[in-house]
């Protein structure tokens, strides 16, 4: 199935240059689970020869919690040098590549309103993406910071999606800082 394993890529690669974007944010859509399980069967059809892991994640994962109207998927892969076996498929089936940087590959739909991430199986960002999503979906007081610390960056002008993501980054830390502490003390960390 995947050859053998080979170095990653050394630099990141943003196919098509940075892109303004506004960021705005919409109140929960019931729509998002559906939009999520939809593209989960065709990254499952398009992988089907691999043992990939499909989790939905970020805000559209967390009910009740305002979002921008992208949904976020991770994969996990055997091998991130194997784009054979995961890249093409998932280009095949209508994906665009936009990301390939070490350890991480992003494509999206060409309306950009699906994001999925590929990582290596084990990689710390999925099991951080996975600790966010859960807490957010069980902890209402964290759940309402997230969202109140998204919407009082709307005010701001971003270049990129990255610069945005990056203004989170201190609450989301904090965040999953107190995530890690709950699960510790329930016996799980």
């Amino acid at each position: 199935m995947s050859s053998p394993r080979r170095p990653d890529v050394t630099t990141l690669e943003l196919v098509g240059g940075p892109e303004a974007v506004t960021v705005a944010l919409h109140e929960y859509d019931e729509r998002w689970p559906a939009l999520y399980a939809e593209h989960e069967r065709r990254i499952r059809e398009a992988l089907a020869a691999t043992d990939a892991v499909v989790e939905h994640i970020g805000s559209t994962s967390v009910p009740g919690l305002a979002a921008k109207p992208i949904v976020d998927v991770v994969i996990a892969v055997d091998d991130i040098t194997a784009e054979e076996d995961y890249l093409e498929p998932l280009l095949a089936t209508g994906y665009v590549l936009r990301v390939r940087e070490p350890g991480h590959r992003l494509v999206r739909t060409a309306a950009r309103d699906v994001h999925v991430h590929v990582y290596e199986r084990g990689a710390p960002p999925i099991a951080a993406y996975l600790l966010l999503r859960d807490h957010l979906r069980r902890d209402a007081d964290d759940r309402a910071l997230y969202e109140r610390t998204k919407r009082a960056l709307l005010d701001r002008a971003w270049s990129d999606m990255n610069d945005y993501a990056d203004a989170k980054t201190e609450v989301i830390e904090a965040i999953k800082e107190r995530a890690r502490r709950r699960d510790a003390g329930r016996g799980r960390g």
